[in-house]
């Protein structure tokens, strides 16, 4: 540890975490001090991560969890806050983007997306909730924070996109009538919109699918890294500080 580590002494959930924004974003949040919580489905890939953190001198705690299952999301707090202590920083990045026509759409992608993308979110959020209130109230920093990762597709409806989009919609309204009803509380809620990112987001998609989108978006992405900056960033501000929206797109992406 050292003392540019403003997170020392506090506790940082990240789900959707075995690859991609939420991967970077757990290291970086063990970087700046926090023990770390990383949840997802792919057990393997936690229990990686959680080793590269301990190996660093850091704490993490591995937690397989599928946040659809109101049920598993509710365990996944519960746990995060029985084996660290507390919960001062929640981060809900687990997402699936399916994209495709909205005519002839397997309705088993829609509810897949509804599930991760809006009822996860809501799951961890309402478990959340009152430890974060709790944190703000008996810490140093005066504060906590839940931090939301929509998208570009939060804000910009594009053809081929209607489920995600709606998800998306949904995550950034939910965040803003949380973030009015818990800021004088000291709660924060931040929402981080990117736009493309080199992740295996697109790889979750149907063969033609990913056939279809090949060349669209012929830019330089952005790397996990560069949002998980953001979010550093973005809990790490002073008390008095709250970040409330950061559209971040790559340099070339137009829309």
């Amino acid at each position: 540890m050292t003392n540019s580590q403003k997170l020392n002494g506090t506790v940082a959930l990240v789900t959707g975490a075995s690859s991609g924004i939420g991967e970077a974003t757990a290291l970086a949040l063990a970087e700046q001090g926090a023990a770390v919580a990383i949840a997802a489905r792919r057990r393997d890939r936690i229990d990686a991560l959680a080793a590269r953190i301990t190996d660093a001198g850091g704490t993490a705690l591995a937690i397989e969890a599928d946040v659809s299952a109101q049920d598993q999301a509710q365990a996944l707090v519960e746990k995060t806050v029985s084996d660290l202590g507390r919960l001062d920083t929640l981060v809900n990045n687990a997402g699936v983007m399916l994209l495709g026509p909205a005519v002839g759409a397997p309705l088993e992608e829609w509810e897949r997306m509804l599930g991760v993308n809006v009822a996860g979110l809501l799951y961890c959020a309402h478990a959340a909730v009152p430890y974060l209130l709790k944190a703000a109230e008996d810490s140093p920093r005066q504060v906590a924070d839940m931090v939301n990762i929509s998208s570009v597709a939060g804000r910009v409806a594009r053809s081929g996109s209607g489920v995600y989009n709606l998800t998306k919609h949904g995550v950034g309204a939910f965040s803003e009538s949380l973030r009015q009803e818990v800021a004088g509380r000291h709660v924060r809620v931040s929402l981080v919109e990117p736009g493309a990112v080199a992740t295996e987001l697109v790889s979750h998609n149907r063969p033609e699918i990913r056939e279809a989108m090949a060349g669209r978006d012929d830019f330089e992405k952005m790397e996990p890294e560069d949002i998980a900056e953001t979010i550093a960033f973005v809990v790490t501000r002073p008390w008095r500080v709250a970040i409330n929206e950061v559209l971040i797109r790559p340099t070339e992406q137009e829309r």
